[in-house]
């Protein structure tokens, strides 16, 4: 048992143990660090910056650790480390000249961040791709379009971009109603969903309003409630609104017209 004791306690066995204990703790402790520091931001798009630039921070920190960590536990070996950090030295002044396309995603990557391109959560248009960002990496960007498409760019291709964040989304949602329901209590339904829908965060109360009738069709009337959000916003909205429409028709008893078939069977 103490022979073994005398084993564990070498600094060669426990060192590179406390030496890794200790980094895992401090890049948790940093992490927590940098999330709380950049928690709070002026508006939505402040926010999603400060996420943003969150992320690309803990990438490095990581990276930081690690190579610290290595170091330390080469040294506990006896290695020498400062003929290996002139090494490293030199190898990455070799590795950069190789790797010019990679130090080109992380500089352009930074520029993304500092110049306000766009951040984590924008809705961009990339080269006819439309789609969230939805990861903004030291190399590369991941963009999601509607239909769950991802597209990975390098960061060093991202030379022209569309933030259609910048500005509130404009979207039309359709509400078909049976002729026989009354006008007037159809419009007084749809202006109670659109003062609620007033509230929700990123929209615009000031371009979010019911339009009134939007076509006479053959078997129902349109009406029509235009809302105004963020971009990023507009699909979950217009999914919570037409829920809220059937909710509020079936409560009020407002018929919506649906195609039916009458079969006639022949004896």
């Amino acid at each position: 048992m103490l022979k073994f004791l005398e084993i564990f306690l070498k600094k060669e066995v426990i060192g590179p143990l406390l030496i890794l204990i200790f980094s895992y703790l401090a890049y948790r402790i940093l992490k927590i660090l940098l999330e709380r520091a950049f928690s709070k931001g002026k508006n939505e798009f402040d926010r999603k910056r400060k996420k943003t630039v969150v992320e690309l921070l803990k990438n490095i920190l990581k990276i930081l650790i690690i190579m610290i960590s290595v170091i330390s536990i080469l040294d506990l070996y006896g290695v020498n480390v400062n003929s290996f950090i002139a090494s490293l030295g030199i190898a990455s002044a070799v590795g950069a000249l190789s790797l010019q396309d990679t130090l080109k995603d992380v500089i352009s990557g930074a520029s993304i961040i500092m110049d306000n391109y766009f951040v984590v959560g924008d809705t961009i248009n990339l080269n006819d791709f439309k789609g969230q960002v939805i990861e903004l990496g030291l190399k590369s960007t991941k963009i999601m379009n509607v239909d769950g498409e991802v597209l990975i760019v390098a960061n060093r291709n991202i030379t022209e971009v569309k933030n259609l964040s910048q500005k509130a989304a404009s979207n039309l949602i359709i509400a078909p109603t049976a002729y026989e329901e009354k006008i007037e209590k159809v419009e007084k339904v749809l202006n109670e969903i659109v003062e609620e829908i007033k509230t929700w965060p990123t929209m615009n109360q000031e371009e979010t309003s019911y339009i009134g009738v939007v076509e006479l069709k053959d078997s129902c009337i349109d009406y029509g409630i235009r809302i105004a959000c963020s971009p990023g916003k507009v699909w979950e909205y217009r999914r919570e609104i037409l829920r809220m429409i059937k909710i509020k028709y079936d409560k009020n008893k407002i018929k919506i017209p649906y195609t039916q078939i009458e079969v006639h069977n022949e004896k």
